[in-house]
């Protein structure tokens, strides 16, 4: 095509020079006698003239449309003072077009292709080869090659290995469900596509490679929000012979660096706070640092009141009772306490308390709220002192189940802090650490925190007589109330790993069945190795301030994992399934 240099690259150092051009209309403007045509690519927009004395040419542009396809060659000059778009990269010069060659022809798009798009995303996926020609697309998924350019350098630099890793493999329990695939070789039987390259990695660290890198595509059967897709890229990091520390330190220099070069930010070092410390302050693992808010216990103020509300949480180990002084609150309507009243009840809480300080120096008289009459003078005031209140000042109550009270309480923090616009500064990396190594679920039994390859703080013996409160070489980083990866310190020792199974109750049968390879694996001089896995795609998201991952994949799935553009998933023939020996069966109405 012979194309000389992109659109978006044109600038005044080019005046007078004879330029070729390709890309797309993005707008055409007929001005009578002269039309100017917007020419788009990736790299942006230069506007091209074309007048009267083009000839052919000019007939030629005044048939084009948006979205055609074109060659132009012409010349760079400059702009008249008047007509400078300081807006655009581009906006000092425009194109006078001497030649033009229309490739192809466009029919109307099926929605506007700026910023300004109005239709759902439904229409936007299906068309997604036309929203990804959006300007705003376009640059988010530069920018992520950009991101996965500098992660590439910087692992290579610190001695990282490239090193790809299976995508058919066997089911692993790593806390989703695995998407399958027949096998036609082996009837009834099925490889796993992986949910993380995790075993194959702690592999490569058997196999002495000593230090691993990969953008890993992993998939995972779970239930889609905002940030999680049914298959997504992980920055996926392995390393041998290493402490917490080492792994910590290199991954931070890494986001830290990102940001730098890339978004002019500079943090500082990053906090580490234990999980239990998140976990009592913020309500969460993954806090929001930008939000100056904190829960604050009562439950010790609250156990001989009459109240049952409170008081039971109050007297039951199991439960929490907190509360969180929202500074200046006392303004939130009664109708906004309600539609947070709805909000909260989406984790489980059953209500939402509160009291408004309107005028501390007049004591309980100077406080509303419908539960003061219940709470009594004295547990009111006392919980008043604690938390230090002053007039304007609302503090909101949960008093349930431990988990509730965190999760309800934390997530209203982050809500409050949002609509109230309480953010302290723009970025808010940390660590969290020391993390449980085990959490129990509704029957009793306990599973992994992270997942069961996760070292224990603890020695084998100390494991075995209380694995219940057992904490792991496990640490997180979050990023602005996102975690944006996790990982830990493995487990290196097959007899540590045996009984990490047993307390899951993984019998001996069991574990040779799923695991064996792995356990033969730790027998033969297994280092001691760690790693920490990103989210990619989350990472990237937040970098451009996008609303969801969707925004910054290039062929997302819908919520409901389906993939409009293609309209995957589709029925397959009946000899396929019978190569593969799957015999549908008719879903029952």
């Amino acid at each position: 095509m012979d194309r000389s240099i992109y659109c978006g690259l044109v600038r005044s150092s080019h005046i007078d020079t004879e330029i070729t051009l390709t890309g797309w209309v993005d707008r055409r403007r007929d001005h009578g006698g002269v039309i100017f045509l917007d020419l788009r690519d990736r790299e942006g927009i230069v506007q091209v003239v074309f007048d009267s004395d083009g000839g052919e040419f000019f007939k030629l542009a005044d048939s084009v449309r948006s979205e055609y396809v074109l060659k132009v060659t012409g010349k760079v000059r400059a702009r008249s003072e008047t007509t400078v778009n300081p807006g655009m990269a581009t906006g000092e010069i425009e194109v006078y077009g001497i030649q033009l060659e229309i490739l192809n022809t466009a029919q109307t798009p099926p929605f506007q292709l700026d910023e300004f798009v109005t239709v759902g995303e439904d229409v936007r996926l299906k068309y997604r080869y036309m929203d990804l020609r959006r300007t705003e697309m376009q640059n988010s998924l530069r920018f992520r090659s950009k991101i996965t350019s500098s992660i590439r350098n910087y692992l290579v630099d610190d001695g990282f290995l490239d090193i790809e890793t299976p995508i058919m493999t066997r089911a692993t329990p790593e806390g989703a469900r695995d998407y399958l695939i027949p096998s036609r070789t082996h009837p009834g039987q099925f490889f796993a596509m992986p949910q993380s390259p995790q075993l194959f990695k702690q592999m490569l660290m058997v196999a002495g490679f000593d230090r691993y890198y990969q953008i890993a595509k992993c998939f995972r059967d779970e239930d889609l929000r905002a940030d999680r897709q049914p298959e997504f890229t992980q920055i996926d990091i392995e390393a041998s012979f290493i402490e917490e520390e080492d792994i910590m330190s290199t991954t931070e220099t890494m986001v830290t660096k990102l940001f730098s070069e890339h978004m002019d930010v500079e943090f500082a070092a990053f906090p580490r706070m234990t999980y239990s410390e998140a976990m009592q302050r913020y309500g969460s693992d993954k806090p929001d640092l930008r939000i100056p808010l904190e829960l604050v216990d009562i439950k010790d103020l609250l156990k001989d009141i009459d109240f049952k509300v409170f008081a039971g949480p109050a007297n039951d180990p199991d439960c929490r009772v907190s509360a969180l002084k929202v500074p200046g609150g006392a303004t939130i309507s009664r109708k906004q306490i309600d539609d947070y009243t709805k909000f909260v009840s989406i984790y489980g809480a059953k209500g939402l308390a509160w009291i408004k300080v309107n005028a501390l120096e007049d004591g309980i008289e100077g406080l509303q709220s419908p539960i003061i009459k219940f709470l009594g003078e004295e547990a009111t005031l006392a919980i008043m002192q604690r938390l230090d209140v002053a007039n304007g000042d609302i503090v909101f109550f949960g008093a349930d189940k431990s988990s509730v009270v965190s999760e309800a309480l934390g997530a209203l923090r982050c809500k409050v802090g949002e609509d109230l616009d309480l953010f302290t500064c723009e970025w808010a990396p940390m660590w969290v650490i020391d993390f449980p190594m085990f959490e129990t679920t509704d029957s009793g039994a306990l599973t992994p925190l992270h997942h069961p390859f996760t070292a224990p703080s603890c020695s084998i013996e100390e494991l075995k007589a209380d694995p219940a409160n057992a904490l792991s070489r496990a640490y997180d980083m979050v990023l602005n109330g996102v975690e944006l990866g996790g990982g830990s310190i493995r487990i290196h020792d097959q007899n540590m790993q045996s009984v990490v199974f047993d307390v899951l109750g993984i019998g001996a049968e069991e574990q040779r069945e799923k695991f064996g390879f792995l356990l033969d694996a730790l027998k033969f001089g297994a280092p001691p190795h760690g790693g920490v896995a990103f989210g990619l795609d989350r990472l990237i998201m937040l970098m451009v301030g996008a609303d969801s991952i969707r925004d910054v994949m290039a062929f997302p799935k819908t919520q409901s994992a389906a993939c409009l553009l293609t309209d995957a998933p589709s029925h397959v023939d009946a000899t396929q399934l019978r190569d593969l020996n799957i015999r549908l069966r008719k879903k029952e109405d």
